[in-house]
């Protein structure tokens, strides 16, 4: 039966009790997409007992619908475009280019804001949890699953509280393992999944890491 996450911090629980077979294995990493990942990378990193860094990427959102995904950009100049969306919407390539580049802002930002001077964990070897509190078109988590991959990890599992059904069985071929406490047909958007989908502020963001970085 479909259930309401009462917030992020219980949707985190659930998952980490989901993920516990992965407890205290050596080269573990949980890596949160910022910003609402990161409240349940928290509570799966304290589950699992496992560092907790961020995977900064940035969606690439249609004008005037900024919710609806058209691509996502990454470090390292990955790029994921939705095809699909930009097709049926017509979407010129100097849209596209205008709204990459304020992203890339954003992104190098967010990196300056959440990360400072500090260098990211190596995840070269290593078993990576890659989490999000939700997927809709699956357009940011392809953007971090493609950064990761470049780093060579040995195993990427991705765990997220709920996603559209049709992009959790895209994504379990693209990964090694996908975790999700629900896999809702019909999906609309990821807040009308919880009860509390306030949004995760900066100092939020960066409070979790201190106790990492």
């Amino acid at each position: 039966m479909l259930m309401k996450f009462h917030n992020r911090i219980q949707a985190g629980k659930m998952l980490g009790e989901s993920l516990i077979d992965y407890a205290n294995h050596e080269n573990l990493l949980v890596l949160a997409l910022p910003r609402g990942g990161v409240p349940v990378g928290w509570e799966i990193a304290k589950a699992v007992n496992a560092p907790l860094d961020v995977c900064i990427v940035r969606k690439i959102g249609v004008p005037g619908q900024k919710e609806l995904a058209m691509g996502a950009i990454g470090a390292g100049g990955v790029r994921v475009f939705n095809h699909d969306i930009i097709a049926t919407l017509g979407i010129d390539r100097d849209v596209i280019e205008k709204v990459v580049s304020q992203e890339l802002e954003e992104l190098k930002r967010r990196e300056q804001t959440y990360r400072g001077n500090a260098p990211p964990i190596k995840v070269e070897n290593k078993t990576v949890i890659l989490v999000d509190d939700g997927i809709a078109t699956g357009a940011t988590i392809r953007a971090a699953i493609a950064v990761l991959k470049q780093q060579k990890p040995s195993k990427i599992v991705v765990a997220i509280p709920v996603a559209s059904a049709s992009t959790y069985r895209e994504l379990e071929s693209e990964v090694d393992e996908v975790v999700c406490l629900q896999t809702p047909e019909f999906f609309s958007a990821i807040g009308l999944w919880y009860e509390d989908f306030s949004q995760t502020s900066d100092q939020e963001v960066c409070e979790i890491l201190g106790y990492y970085i």
